[in-house]
């Protein structure tokens, strides 16, 4: 099954359509969404307006694929409630830095709930649906099918929520950019992606650095600090062997209370003291 979101916030959406719409109807839904049958949607504000492909069905008359027109209206937020809402929002710094990381916090909804609203939708008042379609039930199938292609673009824009409540873009950076954190935002809003460049190597190429400083051959070759007159050699490690060393200080195989590589090093010393007199 094909799955139309992955974020919590398009699942609620999504949920909140099934908790009001036939379950046969969700299914013939997703895939009318997965199948290529919603032919165009357009989302204006709350507004979302699609056209769907219907099935032909020679028993009902129906002998040509029509096209469906979809309607499709959230309830929008009022202003004055959205004023409130933005500065209790851009006043938690938890709340915009994940808003600037294109995410939406878990605990966005206790804002608007202090308010009593909600952002996502919850129940079927917050929908108003009308389809061109025969079928008598609302949301229909190709109704659903609309819904779960806007669940998956809540996915890769999460203030596209703000717009579908009833607050545009620029009314949201404007609401924003009255508070400092709210500023930092609004300007992320507006910050356009940068396009990837063709590399023309796949190596770094030398750039030539000018050297200020001058210095003698002498001092070149010499260097300004006299070398250390002795050089301290490292020691060997008694036990040179790795697979010594990786079996631990009690192996499995070693029943004595005694450490493994203790011993290995006392014979390893006994084997150097007893040969290194030989010529």
């Amino acid at each position: 099954m094909t799955k139309f979101s992955r974020t919590w916030w398009g699942e609620i959406f999504i949920k909140a359509l099934e908790s009001f719409t036939d379950s046969g109807r969700l299914q013939r839904g997703r895939s009318y969404a997965g199948g290529g049958k919603v032919k165009s949607f357009e989302i204006n504000g709350n507004q979302i307006t699609a056209k769907v492909r219907g099935s032909v069905n020679p028993y009902f008359g129906v002998h040509k694929e029509p096209t469906y027109d979809i309607s499709i209206q959230i309830t929008p937020i009022p202003k004055t409630s959205w004023n409130l809402a933005i500065e209790k929002l851009s006043s938690k710094a938890s709340i915009v830095s994940r808003l600037l990381l294109n995410e939406v916090p878990e605990n966005i909804e206790d804002t608007f709930s202090q308010l009593g609203l909600h952002l996502l939708p919850k129940s079927r008042q917050d929908f108003k649906t009308k389809c061109s379609c025969p079928d008598s039930s609302n949301p229909c199938k190709h109704i659903a099918g609309v819904y779960y292609l806007v669940a998956s673009q809540l996915d890769s824009n999460p203030f596209l929520l703000f717009e579908l409540r009833g607050l545009s873009k620029a009314e949201l950076q404007a609401k924003l950019a009255q508070t400092p954190l709210g500023i930092a935002l609004s300007q992320e809003l507006d910050t356009k992606e940068i396009s990837n460049e063709v590399a023309t190597s796949f190596y770094t190429q030398p750039q030539k650095q000018e050297v200020t400083v001058k210095t003698s051959a002498r001092e070149f070759w010499l260097g300004t600090k006299r070398l250390p007159q002795t050089i301290e050699v490292s020691t060997n490690n008694s036990v040179s062997a790795i697979l010594i060393k990786k079996q631990g200080d009690y192996p499995a195989f070693w029943d004595k209370d005694s450490s493994f590589i203790e011993t290995m090093e006392e014979f390893y010393q006994r084997v150097k003291t007893k040969n290194q007199n030989l010529i």
